[in-house]
């Protein structure tokens, strides 16, 4: 294991706390990189514990609308991977928060995997988030040393096996995908989260992170009760969409997610 980062402090003071953390989502150049690098610190300030930075990409198969739109905003921007890492250089001169990137691997992979981890470590990425790279073809040219957190995700539907054989190879913390189908915000919590999660924990002393659906504070607060940290994305990504022209924007997103977060605190 490589040495510690950001994501491991962050989990290590949560868990002296006892309280669960709060994982924010957005698309990066959403509306432009400017607006990105505003929202991180505003997020940061409304008690946002760790950033996931959407790298726009044109076929993104895992998202619902709402993110598959954010992607298409971010591209229409002139958002790149280059761009993204230049984006995040710029808050690591303003904040220490961490920051994961959520990516396709096409992006990844024309960039150079191993030159990318590189870049990703020198800009100040604590964690990747590779969503369709299978762990069984991440050896050989992927298998790359690095600080960079390769997060992995585990969904309902994995069989036990298959969990014990992600849990092994994962690093920083779980993304447990809490329902089957695409990201989208829901208006119940699925009734296998505490199986779920309970399962995954039998396996790992890794935090898990649960995501996929999650949209208000009453929600927020019953997934901190089973997991280590709760993830939205659709919820704020809706708003940027909606505040995205305004100059108040990360203000305005910012407020949205405030309570949210207080509420995995309690």
């Amino acid at each position: 294991m490589a040495m510690q980062n950001r994501i491991d402090q962050t989990f290590e003071r949560l868990r002296a706390r006892n309280q669960s953390g709060f994982i924010a989502y957005i698309g990066a150049g959403d509306p432009n990189l400017g607006a990105t690098e505003a929202l991180a610190l505003a997020l940061e300030a409304a008690g946002v514990d760790i950033l996931e930075l959407g790298v726009p990409f044109s076929d993104p198969v895992a998202d619902g609308i709402v993110n598959q739109l954010a992607a298409q905003r971010g591209l229409a921007s002139g958002t790149t991977l280059h761009g993204v890492l230049n984006c995040v250089r710029r808050i690591r001169e303003k904040s220490q928060l961490p920051i994961v990137l959520y990516t396709y691997m096409n992006p990844v992979y024309r960039f150079g995997f191993r030159d990318f981890f590189t870049a990703a470590e020198a800009a100040g990425v604590d964690g990747v988030l590779l969503l369709d790279l299978p762990p069984d073809e991440d050896h050989g040219e992927f298998d790359v040393p690095s600080n960079v957190r390769r997060i992995r995700l585990i969904a309902p539907t994995t069989p036990p096996e298959r969990v014990a054989e992600l849990t092994a190879r994962a690093e920083g913390f779980i993304y447990y995908v809490s329902r089957e189908g695409v990201t989208g915000e829901q208006a119940t919590i699925a009734d296998t989260l505490a199986a779920g999660v309970a399962a995954i924990r039998a396996t790992t002393s890794l935090p898990i992170a649960v995501g996929f659906g999650i949209s208000n504070a009453e929600q927020a607060r019953e997934v901190a009760r089973h997991g280590d940290a709760v993830v939205v994305g659709s919820a704020i990504v809706k708003r940027v969409a909606e505040y995205g022209a305004l100059a108040d924007m990360p203000q305005r997103v910012a407020d949205f997610v405030r309570p949210l977060a207080a509420a995995t605190k309690e």
